[in-house]
């Protein structure tokens, strides 16, 4: 197991600890606490093996089992994608294959689908949610990516870049937030991936007072979110969209990235 999977491993893991409390593991919350979430012993017990081990662990000094990885994961009361997360990074699970300098391709029949759907903004994303196409209905609403500097066509840096175009947005934090740990779960067991540095560092300067989010160790799967939308010129009336990342059967290492209407209102303002 490689050394700085061993150390991702244990950034997972003390951020997992860090945020669980103890009456939700079923131990007495009292006394001072010098750092919030469980402590290490407790999480020892939790999971059955020895403090001297876990601490290892955490550290990044030892691999481990998988029976102790999934006992440490019971013990942290992981949800099933951060579980995925963890055994991916110890080895036990392949991690989300990620597209070198040829970047992942669409295929027709996905493109003229896409192309197909004149009230879902659509766009197609690779694995670290880098832009690889539009249909015709997210470039009437939002422009078009490729007008953007390549470095930048990532779905991610257009939403932390966000309002703009005379639009005041309502849950696009929540969304941006959920897309950054979708993010996580593909690129955090190839912690040296430059591309993804990249993404990390450019988020940085979009957001520098949103740091703790992009130092966050959390991953999750993208669920569908409602953002709604007011425009300031012409419209005034919100526009309500909900998110949702779909994977092509026939495009490996391809998402679509859908905004479908979520009132009627909407969907005629998109026809239109």
């Amino acid at each position: 197991m490689d050394e700085s999977l061993r150390r991702e491993l244990g950034e997972h893991l003390r951020a997992a600890r860090a945020d669980i409390t103890p009456p939700e593991v079923g131990l007495a919350g009292g006394g001072r606490r010098r750092a919030p979430g469980l402590r290490r012993e407790e999480v020892a017990t939790l999971a059955g093996v020895s403090l001297a081990w876990y601490t290892w662990l955490e550290q990044g000094r030892v691999t481990t089992s998988r029976q102790v990885i999934d006992a440490v994961c019971q013990a942290l009361r992981m949800d099933t994608g951060a579980h995925r997360h963890a055994l991916a990074l110890a080895g036990y699970l392949p991690g989300v294959a990620l597209a070198g300098e040829d970047r992942a391709t669409i295929s027709p029949g996905t493109r003229m689908l896409i192309d197909g759907w004149p009230t879902t903004p659509t766009l197609a994303l690779d694995e670290r949610l880098d832009i690889l196409t539009s249909n015709p209905a997210y470039r009437r609403l939002w422009g078009d990516p490729e007008d953007l500097p390549r470095q930048r066509r990532n779905v991610l840096l257009q939403w932390a870049s966000l309002p703009s175009g005379g639009a005041r947005i309502t849950g696009d934090e929540s969304l941006l937030r959920a897309l950054y740990e979708h993010f996580r779960t593909a690129v955090g067991h190839v912690p040296e991936d430059p591309r993804a540095a990249e993404i990390v560092r450019l988020l940085h300067g979009e957001r520098p007072h949103a740091a703790h989010w992009w130092r966050c160790r959390a991953v999750a799967d993208f669920p569908p979110t409602t953002v709604e939308m007011t425009f300031v010129e012409p419209e005034t009336e919100p526009w309500r969209l909900t998110y949702a990342l779909l994977r092509p059967v026939a495009d490996a290492g391809v998402l679509l990235f859908t905004q479908t209407p979520a009132d009627t209102a909407t969907g005629r303002r998109l026809g239109g």
